[in-house]
């Protein structure tokens, strides 16, 4: 983030490096609620926003403005490291995650996928349509990446399709594919939640994910 604040002073006229600096101070906020008293990850969607670093999102939210501002007078479209900025800044303008401007999410992740095609982006896309649109959408652009040789040995991949056929009622299946992704991590607090997400499934309880 300090090299990435240096670079905006040295290039003042570039909006990839503004977009970029925004991207860093908005994920950066967000530093002190990812992790639990006891070490475990907490997800995004169930974070105390009140941990939120309220300066580092204005911050953040100024530079993603002088990003846009430069790419206007350029003639130009945000890039990628701003777009991913402004996907970013929807969930930080969020003051509850119910509030988090899905529609808008998901055409960023449309113009980034257009910018920077990759099977992550696409994973990610997947997950904001199915906000946006239902699980059942989501699920349809996950399946079409089983066969991608880039996430194979990615757990995100069958997190993220567990989560979707959880939503889904199919929770054998999902018990399955949380299972699967806990093989794949080597991060043990991860694994200690995506095997409790598969508990959740064989137990019928309903929860929430992201």
């Amino acid at each position: 983030l300090r090299l990435a604040r240096i670079l905006a002073g040295l290039a003042p006229g570039e909006p990839e490096v503004h977009g970029l600096v925004a991207l860093l101070e908005i994920q950066a906020s967000r530093a002190h609620a990812r992790v639990g008293e006891s070490g475990e990850p907490i997800l995004l969607l169930d974070q105390n926003r009140a941990r939120w670093d309220p300066l580092l999102i204005r911050r953040g939210l100024a530079a993603l403005d002088r990003a846009a501002a430069l790419a206007v007078a350029q003639g130009g479209a945000l890039g990628p490291y701003a777009l991913q900025a402004a996907i970013a800044a929807c969930h930080a303008r969020a003051r509850r995650a119910e509030d988090t401007d899905w529609p808008r999410i998901a055409a960023l992740y449309d113009a980034l996928a257009q910018d920077a095609p990759s099977p992550v982006v696409e994973l990610n896309r997947a997950v904001a349509v199915a906000m946006v649109f239902g699980p059942a959408e989501g699920l349809a652009i996950v399946d079409g990446l089983i066969a991608e040789p880039a996430l194979k040995g990615y757990h995100l991949l069958p997190s993220v399709r567990g989560d979707l056929l959880a939503k889904l009622g199919r929770l054998d299946e999902a018990r399955a594919e949380f299972e699967r992704a806990a093989g794949m991590t080597r991060n043990g607090r991860e694994r200690a939640l995506l095997l409790g997400r598969a508990g959740a499934c064989e137990s019928g309880s309903v929860f929430t994910t992201q």
